[in-house]
């Protein structure tokens, strides 16, 4: 494995993209014109995504690094990621909105997760260098 930290510019990256995603799909639902037990959906799969993704990351890479996981949670793991999209899927499917607020809503929730995932593995990639370079 590479023990190597992530470039400064990496992690920056991540940290906008995740800030940005997430900054954008709150302020669409806070524009929105939909009743607060809609927003309230839509707020709960943007916090459910982010979470599953973030620890469907954290099973993934302790797989790989030999760190024992039970096939329990691997498996809710990747179960409740895909259940967050499907869920943000079949919301926005039925959703009384235009197109183009539909894709506005998905594409910043993938932004999210998949700046997440960045994130979550920028902050394990460098707790592990520098726990193996100590200064």
């Amino acid at each position: 494995m590479n023990n190597q930290a992530p470039s400064n510019a990496f992690i920056a990256a991540s940290w906008i993209a995740l800030l940005a995603g997430m900054t954008s799909y709150l302020i669409g639902l806070w524009n929105a014109e939909m009743l607060l037990n809609e927003k309230g959906y839509y707020f709960t799969i943007l916090m459910y995504g982010l979470f599953s993704a973030v620890s469907l990351q954290k099973v993934v890479r302790d797989q790989m690094e030999g760190i024992p996981v039970t096939n329990i949670y691997y498996g809710l793991s990747w179960f409740s990621t895909i259940l967050a999209i499907v869920l943000l899927i079949v919301g926005l499917w039925n959703a009384t909105l235009t197109l183009s607020e539909k894709g506005f809503y998905a594409m910043s929730f993938m932004l999210s997760l998949f700046a997440a995932i960045a994130v979550q593995k920028n902050t394990r990639d460098a707790a592990k260098a520098n726990s193996n370079n100590p200064s």
